[in-house]
């Protein structure tokens, strides 16, 4: 087949989301993700909130499980519609020591050189596959959980700074978040109120409230990102995250539970 300019189509993305959600311990990611539709769990993390229900293959333990879950989903009837796994950075150590099966290395850094870590790329990818395959082919929105870290930035154009990033090792994380169309950051906001201690000292203390909030946008103090339009950031209520969240994602009516479609 020749290409031309009589090949040109118009295209539209109308495929289910890949949706990164991190943050720090406790702040609710996995509550968040169980408000998605019809979504089954792959644990690789006993994470689940007290209170919480969900769907799930049960808390697996080497990366060839992950992937027989996943197989499991390609391959056999069910009614799911998002595939949510929690979590990332759980899941890299199962990464890691099936490559060192495969190539019988004692641990990652044995061969040197950051070999190891080049090596686990292939496996990130046929995760990543796996996953877009549910996605193109049964129409099913993957979410992926992390934990956050906070790490230096080495930025060309002016001094260093710290950022929330995903706690995952650089390789893997640049290639989750190129499959990402977004990258969700949940956390509380934080105001700094200084303290008077007497004898002219002060003292600065956090003061963030309760309120939790879902970052869609990057800024210097955190990675995030989105294809949909949304706002930079997203009130989060237990409860309402994913209706909130629904407004910007593709085919959102689908995506809503029929009481809330309506």
């Amino acid at each position: 087949m020749s290409i031309s300019l009589k090949s040109l189509r118009k295209r539209t993305n109308e495929s289910a989301a890949r949706i990164v959600i991190y943050g720090p311990e406790g702040i609710g990611k996995t509550t968040l993700a169980a408000e998605f539709p019809e979504a089954v769990f792959i644990q690789v993390e006993d994470g689940t909130p007290s209170g919480v229900t969900i769907d799930s293959f049960g808390v697996l333990t080497t990366f060839e499980q992950v992937m027989e879950a996943i197989g499991s989903l390609y391959q056999e009837e069910h009614s799911f519609r998002t595939v949510v796994v929690d979590g990332l950075d759980r899941l890299e150590p199962l990464v890691w020591t099936r490559v060192c099966e495969l190539h019988q290395w004692r641990s990652i850094e044995a061969p040197g050189y950051g070999k190891g870590y080049k090596e686990a790329d292939y496996l990130w990818r046929d995760f990543l596959d796996g996953l877009n395959a549910l996605r193109t082919q049964l129409g099913m929105t993957v979410v992926l959980l992390a934990h956050s870290a906070i790490d230096r930035f080495d930025d060309p154009q002016t001094a260093s700074y710290s950022r929330y990033d995903l706690r995952l090792h650089q390789r893997a994380s640049a290639i989750v978040k190129d499959e990402a169309d977004a990258i969700l950051l949940v956390k509380q906001d934080a105001s700094i109120k200084n303290e008077d201690q007497g004898f002219g000292k002060k003292r600065a203390q956090a003061d963030g409230g309760g309120q939790r909030w879902i970052y869609t946008e990057g800024r210097p103090a955190f990675v995030a990102k989105n294809r949909f339009g949304m706002p930079e950031k997203v009130m989060f209520q237990p409860g309402k995250g994913f209706a909130e969240l629904s407004k910007y994602l593709p085919d959102a009516a689908r995506q809503l539970p029929a009481a809330e479609a309506a």
